[in-house]
């Protein structure tokens, strides 16, 4: 009888057939879900946590945690205003203005004359949906448009609110200031602001037709759809939720300026794309982006627990920005390369 073959010698270690194909799908799929917006966010809002939990024992905590993350409820949502602009490849150089005046009219007109400031605020929400049909109709650059409605918001501010001053109405002070069962409110309303925006962008058929508005329009016109409609739309609902990052900013600071939140243009674009939103083609991710305002508001915090003078801090935000943002760069070239 002859023997039984010998198995056969594998060179270096052993390897099941296949392993190796195996282990390039997990690290693509791995690869996939970092550029899917999320993880790397979280990444670093976990550290920016924990190096502030190691500088501020004391913060890990529900009213820690509270008053670290309670400036970050409105940025959420102008950040999600920022996306819509982005789902549709636009870009918005006026949230921060817009979300300035909203709150002056919270500090003017709503406690005194409720219905006149729910009239105002619907007419800035149909100001903005015009401006989205005329780009489209037009065919004008979104950043021309949004940057001359900069002065518009402002310059109405200013005529609401010359100085600032105002007071917020009792019922939005009480409700910012409400707290939560559990876990703070500025959980919850992270939590609230990423399922809203990733069931209305991601999981809809509106969101799908938004998303394809923004990387083949063409393919939507052809399909029947009114683009200038469309577009319209859009910025309807990112004037909304730049009504709900005016009113929650005015009830938690109780008052108004016409420049209260002048930065919140760029913070609201740095947060989208550090969430994974690209600045064309369509592609955004909610849930990334609201971990990405949280993370830029941690941020200035973590600076004022390393005793950062107020000179530095913004330029140091940057640089943490700016390298949250390279590595994101990094990911993407090497999920290229795979």
């Amino acid at each position: 009888m002859n023997p039984l073959p010998a198995p056969p010698a594998w060179p270096g270690r052993w390897r099941l057939p296949g392993a190796g194909v195996a282990s390039k799908l997990i690290r693509a799929r791995a690869l996939q879900a970092i550029q899917a917006g999320a993880v790397l966010p979280a990444v670093a809002l976990a550290l920016l946590l924990a190096a502030v939990f190691v500088q501020q024992p004391r913060a890990l905590s529900y009213f820690g945690i509270d008053l670290l993350l309670n400036l970050a409820i409105p940025v959420m949502f102008a950040t999600l205003a920022q996306l819509m602009f982005l789902a549709v490849s636009d870009l918005d150089l006026s949230i921060g203005p817009f979300v300035s005046l909203v709150a002056c009219i919270g500090a003017t007109l709503l406690p005194q004359q409720p219905a006149l400031g729910l009239l105002a605020l619907a007419m800035a929400v149909g100001v903005y949906a015009l401006a989205g049909a005329l780009i489209e109709a037009r065919q004008l650059p979104s950043i021309v448009v949004t940057l001359g409605l900069s002065f518009v918001w402002l310059g109405s501010a200013v005529l609401l609110l010359p100085t600032p001053g105002g007071s917020a109405p009792e019922w939005l002070r009480a409700a910012m200031l409400w707290r939560t069962p559990w876990l703070p409110m500025p959980i919850w309303m992270a939590l609230a602001a990423a399922l809203a925006g990733h069931l209305l962008i991601t999981r809809s058929a509106f969101g799908t037709l938004v998303r394809g508005l923004g990387g083949n329009p063409g393919a939507i016109a052809r399909a029947g759809w009114r683009l200038a409609r469309m577009r319209a739309g859009v910025y309807a609902i990112a004037g909304l939720f730049g009504v709900c990052a005016g009113l929650t900013l005015v009830g938690q600071a109780t008052s108004a300026d016409a420049n209260i939140a002048a930065r919140y243009t760029l913070v609201s674009i740095a947060a989208a794309i550090l969430g994974g939103a690209q600045l064309a083609g369509g592609k955004v991710a909610p849930v990334g982006a609201v971990i990405g305002a949280l993370t830029v508001t941690l941020a200035a915090s973590f600076l004022t627990f390393l005793n950062v003078a107020p000179d530095w801090q913004l330029g140091m935000q940057g640089l943490i920005l700016v390298a949250v943002l390279a590595l994101r760069a990094v990911i993407d070239v090497a999920g290229g390369q795979r």
